[in-house]
Formats: C-alpha cells, structure tokens, sequence
C-alpha cells in the first residue's frame, strides 16, 4: 500500500513496551511536518476487515481499495446482493475459511461507547461486541494450519485502557488504570495477545479521540456548540488525547505493515490537549459562544460510569508510533479541527 507522499520508515523492532524516549523525541521532530509518509506495503493476500461501516472504517477501506488491496468485509449487515468481498459476522463465531489465507485480520467492531442509555445492559453490550468477537476472531485464526494464518492480528483498543491519571504522562510503558473502560481495554488486549501464541504478530491500537465530521465524539459536541451550547466538561483541565481521523488511519495502516511493531500502540496525536483547550478551539473554528458548562454532577448523571471517560484525564503520547518513524498531518487540534469543520 503505497501511501501518497512516500513510505513511512521502518526502524528498529520495536516491542511497543520500550523505547518511550525515543518515541517522544521522534514526536516532537515530526509534529510540523504532519503524518503524511504512507506506509510500507502490507504482504500479498487480502486483508479480513471489521467494523468496515464504522467511522475508521469508512475512511480506511476507501484508502485501502485506492492501493488495489484485496479485502474481505466482515460485517453483520453484509448482503448477499453486495459484492463477494462483503461477509456476514455475527460478531460471536468467526468462519476461519474467511481468514484463510489473508495477509491480516484488522478487528475495528464494537458497539459504541457514547450514545443511548447508560444502563447496565448496554455496558455489557460494549463489553461483549468486543471482547467476545475478539475472542472468536483469534479461535478461528487458531483453527487453520499454520501456513494458512494470517501473519498479523491489528485489534482497536483505547486510550481508556489508562484511566483517570491527573497530569502524568503515559506511553505504551504505562500500567492501565482504574474504571469501566480501563478494564475493558485490558481485558481486550488480552484476549488479542491470545493470537501471539499462534505465531501471529499482534498490535493493540490504543486510539484517542477519533476528531471526524462524520460522527463520533467530534459531530456531537459540534452539535451542541453550533446550538449555542458548548462550553467546558467539570473542571475542564483534564487531558484530551485525540487524533484526526485521517492520522488515525495513517496509524493503522503503519500496524499493518510494518513488521517490526508489537504489542500496544497509542494511535494519539503527539499534542494531547486539556478540555479547556478543546472548548475554546472548538468555539473559535465554529465562531459560537464557549459560555456554559457541564458541572462533573450533571455528566455523571447523564451518562453514569462512562462519565468519568470524560471527566477523567489521560495525557497520552504516542511514544512507540514516533519511534517507528510516524508522521503527523494534523499534529495541532486547531488545524484538525478547521480539517473537519471549516
């Protein structure tokens, strides 16, 4: 898959639990110049892709058939009228004749974290789309002879993982934390390093904030500013970990294909953010008032657990995807922003 302006370097191996200093100062060296190298092409063979519909996806499978790359798309609205590439995934049993033979499985499913209800069942429906389908994903890719496995497992994972961790700085290096979300993170990064046991390499894309006007995080609290009704989340100083949507899926293609990445790895942009920072950007691009807050009270009981997602602070740094060589084409959140809303 070549990327449009060249290749992304591939550096040393790197085990995404070291080489956090490195990380940080190949960071700061590629923040101006923007995640624009596309990465090195992905071994011959399709690649098994789910959660295709998705927000990464639909900007990612288009990137990937620019490439000519054979796929094959999992997805549980799949129809038999859709083109042969198209397979029909329940999320709980995987068919390993659909993974047969492929280059990778890159698993983008799950169910949404925001939105509906913050009830108990539908926080088990977040934790069982993903850590079921994981599960099922890496049963089936263990149910082929070796040489018919897919060489490389890329699984979606959070920035959740790390929890609520006030001003500290994390990387790939730091333990995970504490909440609904961390433990879920945890629990379906485990289930993904399963495959490692099966020869396959595996890479946990702990994503941010994914910044797109298609929806997600961004559209809504586009919504609510455009209405008039943006302002702060709590106190505000909490740390936002994000990524542009297009960086998010330079990250991933750089999972895929370079060789020498293992384990988790921080699909973040290499500038996190306060919420305070985030309000008043956001205000600015959408020329609308920053006025009105949400104390911590009423996000709480608007959203229950999954509130302190928000009201907590993660200041993640992409340390290991600096250290591969990544690049950043919207390393600052105003440019990101103007990206998706001007």
């Amino acid at each position: 898959m070549q990327g449009e302006a060249g290749g992304l370097r591939r550096g040393r191996r790197h085990d995404t639990r070291a080489g956090a200093a490195g990380g940080q100062q190949a960071g700061r060296r590629a923040h101006d110049r923007g995640l624009r190298a596309g990465p090195e092409p992905v071994k011959p063979g399709p690649i098994w892709v789910s959660g295709a519909t998705g927000l990464l996806g639909g900007r990612l499978v288009p990137r990937l058939r620019r490439d000519d790359q054979a796929l094959r798309l999992v997805s549980r609205s799949a129809r038999p009228d859709q083109r042969p590439e198209h397979i029909r995934w329940d999320g709980v049993r995987a068919d390993p004749a659909d993974l047969r033979s492929t280059s990778a499985a890159l698993h983008l499913s799950g169910e949404p974290v925001f939105g509906g209800l913050p009830t108990a069942a539908r926080r088990r429906r977040i934790w069982n789309s993903r850590i079921d389908s994981t599960r099922a994903l890496v049963e089936a890719i263990g149910d082929l002879p070796a040489d018919e496995r897919p060489d490389t497992l890329v699984c979606a994972s959070a920035v959740g993982f790390y929890g609520d961790r006030g001003d500290e700085f994390l990387d790939e290096q730091s333990p995970p934390g504490e909440g609904f979300l961390a433990e879920l993170c945890t629990a379906w990064e485990r289930e993904a390093a399963q495959v490692e046991g099966l020869g396959v390499r595996r890479v946990s894309l702990r994503f941010g904030i994914v910044l797109a006007r298609e929806g997600g995080a961004l559209a809504l609290m586009a919504r609510a500013f455009r209405l008039g009704l943006g302002g702060r989340l709590g106190s505000g100083r909490q740390w936002f970990p994000w990524v542009h949507i297009d960086d998010a899926v330079e990250l991933t293609l750089l999972a895929l294909s370079n060789e020498e990445l293992r384990g988790p790895l921080n699909a973040v942009s290499p500038n996190p953010v306060t919420n305070l920072d985030l309000t008043a950007n956001l205000g600015q691009v959408l020329r609308r008032p920053t006025l009105l807050a949400a104390p911590a009270f009423a996000v709480r009981a608007a959203l229950g657990p999954l509130a302190n997602e928000l009201l907590g602070s993660k200041r993640v740094r992409g340390a290991a995807a600096g250290a591969a060589g990544a690049t950043w084409r919207h390393g600052d959140l105003d440019g990101a922003l103007t990206a998706e809303l001007a």
